[in-house]
């Protein structure tokens, strides 16, 4: 077998595979003896046919194509070896030439991992931001536990912001109601900028058993195209205006906070809990910077099937999301002032950098030769198995040799990214 690379772009490539009748003759064979458990053939059961005898009664031209087939099946992994490149899925195929138990020839044209040319992953020029714990970060969080344990009563006045109203409504653009745009009993505090502008203000002088329209025009940079710089009305009717009175912050607010004495135990608390989480937020975030800039560094290109790939799980992700909130995936994206085009759009540029960030991150551990021992990945996976012990599924997946090494080969990305951090601190 002869196999010759032709470069049609940096991750992909066309082989050019000649078999001459050395590489024929074992391809003949099992085709015969494929074709043979089919005939039926006087003197003999079927499928106990010899092949010396099976030879007489096969058509030839039915034995040609099969052995044909069964010799590109059985050479096409190994003409991609023998030019050292690993198709990421099944090439396609297209027989040029065929002499039977002569000569074949076939092009064979894949998606391969492109080549990575590494930049200079110990000077990345990346700093660790720095993480501090600042004074109006503790006034949001006590305000927040301040909300959390607020009064809330019926009020018999006009609607002020800071107050929390019950509301239902109908947008209409042109006359005509739109997606996304009603709702009934809706909860909305009047100043949590949840609604466009306008909508909140609106309310505000209204009593409870109020019926009015609000004439308001969408911003030009809403995620909707259908409704970006759209003038609609609302329809409203304002059914109940609670009046929200905060608990004060002080030590008996502390106090039903946990075990804390006083006011000055709790900020310290609070303190705590966000310098950790800052710093954990600050370590996530300089490793992200390190990949994007040795992204940057290096020369890399993203196939299309991992792309693909990617904006596959991308989907999922939100479609599972969605399904946990009673929405299909449109219906999701609608709500969040999205269309499937400009999720598209930016899916597809996440995707493009994952998969650059991975085959990066995967040439780095191989030459640094970055592994995790069969110890590890043997207690990780017990560690799983404890996480999901109520779930029978979950714990079948994990007896998977594939989910093996996927988790294998996480935990070397993950020991790849941890050397990153340590020759750039």
């Amino acid at each position: 077998m002869k196999a010759k690379a032709k470069k049609l772009s940096d991750s992909r490539i066309e082989l050019t595979v000649t078999l001459d009748a050395k590489d024929l003759k074992p391809a003949k064979e099992k085709a015969v003896a494929k074709l043979a458990k089919e005939l039926k053939v006087e003197g003999f059961r079927k499928g106990k046919v010899p092949a010396e005898v099976a030879m007489k009664f096969i058509p030839e031209n039915d034995l040609n194509a099969e052995t044909a087939d069964i010799a590109v099946r059985t050479t096409v992994i190994d003409a991609f070896k023998e030019v050292e490149k690993s198709p990421l899925v099944l090439p396609s195929v297209n027989v040029t030439k065929y002499v039977p138990d002569e000569t074949l020839e076939y092009t064979a044209t894949a998606d391969i991992i492109p080549e990575v040319k590494l930049g200079d992953y110990k000077k990345l020029g990346v700093k660790k931001p720095e993480s501090k714990v600042t004074d109006k970060e503790v006034k949001e969080v006590l305000e927040n536990i301040s909300s959390s344990f607020a009064e809330k009563k019926v009020a018999k006045k006009a609607a002020e912001l800071g107050d929390e109203v019950i509301i239902d409504f109908v947008g209409k653009k042109d006359g005509e109601a739109f997606n996304g745009g009603s709702a009934k009993d809706y909860k909305l505090v009047l100043g949590s900028n949840t609604f466009i502008p306008g909508f909140e203000d609106g309310i505000v002088g209204h009593e409870s058993g109020d019926k009015f329209d609000l004439k308001l025009t969408f911003p030009k940079d809403y995620g909707v195209s259908d409704l970006a710089g759209a003038k609609t009305v609302f329809e409203v009717l304002l059914k109940q205006v609670n009046e929200v009175k905060k608990a004060k912050i002080d030590d008996e607010l502390a106090k039903k906070c946990g075990p804390f004495k006083n006011l000055d135990e709790l900020k310290a608390d609070i303190k705590k809990n966000l310098a950790a989480q800052n710093e954990h937020k600050q370590n996530e975030k300089f490793k992200d910077d390190l990949i994007n800039a040795l992204v940057k560094k290096s020369k890399v290109s993203a196939p299309e099937i991992l792309i693909d790939d990617q904006m596959k799980m991308i989907r999922d992700d939100i479609s599972r999301n969605a399904a946990s909130q009673g929405m299909g995936f449109e219906e999701f994206l609608e709500a969040n002032h999205e269309t499937v085009e400009s999720w598209e759009k930016e899916a597809r540029k996440v995707a493009e950098t994952r998969v650059k960030a991975s085959l990066v991150l995967q040439s780095l551990a191989v030459k640094e030769k970055i592994a995790v021992s069969d110890d590890l990945v043997a207690a990780k996976l017990a560690e799983l198995r404890d996480v999901y012990k109520k779930s029978p599924e979950a714990l079948k997946s994990l007896k998977d040799p594939n989910v093996k090494i996927d988790i294998k080969n996480r935990m070397i990305i993950e020991a790849t990214l941890d050397y990153l951090v340590k020759v750039n601190s």
